[in-house]
């Protein structure tokens, strides 16, 4: 086992990450709420984006971000919004949580992808930007991802970024009123080179095709990545 007895890293903190696609940013209500409201989908469309949420559905821009701001003031949350540099608008939202810097553990959670990031490289180039953060400027060990277990969607998200599920936590929670049992995910540090190198191999120009189309699928490419380190 490596000795841990002097291991110390900072708190996370809002930064802002920059990547080929997307843009990282500090949630500031001032400059983004409507621009990402509208970028989730709006009056119509952001309680059923975020469905899995813990809190109650929004009644507008304003409740939403009384939510967002309060999260942030409390230290529960350190949320960073998604910029596509192609055409400047916000299409998504993440936050850095339950930071344990004693022990190099932090949680990417209330994450969010606006229609906009769908079937694009958008939501895997702002993941791994966040990843590659939290292992490489911060040096954590361990950075894990949770959903509620009925959000299928989220789950095979998870996968196909290289998190490694842990299993179901049975009652974890009560949210909007309802028993929530929550699925775990992790990387830790040392799987951090096996999944950054996938992450850049799926995001490299090469690997899409002239209608912007992926050749090679992440997952493939990491089993590929795995194999060949075991050889």
């Amino acid at each position: 086992m490596q000795d841990l007895r002097n291991y110390k890293v900072p708190a996370p903190a809002p930064v802002t990450l920059e990547g080929r696609f997307i843009v990282i940013e500090p949630f500031a209500r001032d400059r983004h709420l409507q621009s990402l409201w509208d970028g989730l989908g709006g009056d119509a469309g952001v309680n059923a984006l975020i469905r899995y949420f813990p809190n109650d559905d929004f009644k507008g821009v304003e409740d939403f971000g009384d939510w967002l701001e309060g999260a942030n003031a409390s230290g529960s949350l350190i949320t960073h919004v998604f910029r596509n540099k192609a055409d400047n608008a916000l299409v998504g939202m993440a936050s850095l949580m339950r930071p344990d810097p004693k022990n190099g553990v932090v949680e990417v959670g209330s994450v969010a992808h606006g229609p906009a990031m769908k079937r694009s490289p958008l939501s895997t180039e702002a993941h791994y930007l966040l990843a590659r953060h939290v292992f490489e400027d911060l040096g954590y060990r361990r950075y894990e991802w949770k959903c509620h277990n009925e959000n299928a969607p989220s789950k095979i998200t998870a996968a196909r970024y290289g998190f490694t599920f842990e299993g179901v936590f049975r009652q974890h929670v009560i949210s909007k009123g309802k028993n929530r049992d929550t699925a775990w995910f992790s990387m830790i540090d040392g799987e951090w080179p096996l999944l950054k190198a996938a992450f850049e191999a799926w995001l490299d120009p090469q690997n899409f095709d002239d209608q912007g189309q992926q050749k090679q699928r992440l997952e493939d490419i990491r089993t590929a990545l795995g194999a060949k380190a075991v050889q």
